[in-house]
């Protein structure tokens, strides 16, 4: 099992979701964040007083992912949070030693099952489906 972080762009949060859906994750967890990484400082001037804005808004998204769902889900991320530019994000995987679901005192793999995950599954194609099908009708 891993815990896989990410920082994204928060513009990419619904790309990225939907592409973790897609590639069968069924739980995460969103924090906002500020940080900087190489991007530059943005200098704006707001009535008259010049503002230095240090750090930029991103979003870090969790996922604890048994082994076979690692490659998928960091092959989702790259694929739907990359702009190309600087400030796009970065991965990180880190080893998880044990799961256990506090209501029913399930370990590991069985912790990260969703009680019904052919339903949660369904539903999340079902809505990167739509998400897509959305998206094509724009252009």
């Amino acid at each position: 099992m891993k815990l896989i972080t990410t920082i994204v762009r928060p513009e990419r949060l619904p790309e990225v979701k939907a592409a973790l859906f897609r590639a069968g994750v069924t739980g995460i967890t969103l924090t906002r964040v500020s940080g900087h990484g190489g991007e530059q400082e943005i200098v704006e001037q707001y009535r008259g007083t010049t503002i230095v804005m240090e750090f930029q808004e991103k979003v870090k998204i969790e996922m604890v992912c048994s082994e076979p769902f690692v490659e998928p889900c960091i092959k989702a991320i790259l694929s739907s949070a990359r702009t190309g530019e600087v400030g796009d994000g970065k991965i990180f995987v880190q080893p998880i030693e044990r799961v256990i679901r506090i209501r029913t005192g399930e370990l590991d793999n069985a912790a990260l099952t969703a009680v019904n995950a052919d339903e949660v599954q369904r539903a999340a194609l079902e809505t990167a489906q739509h998400a897509g099908a959305t998206a094509g009708e724009e252009t």
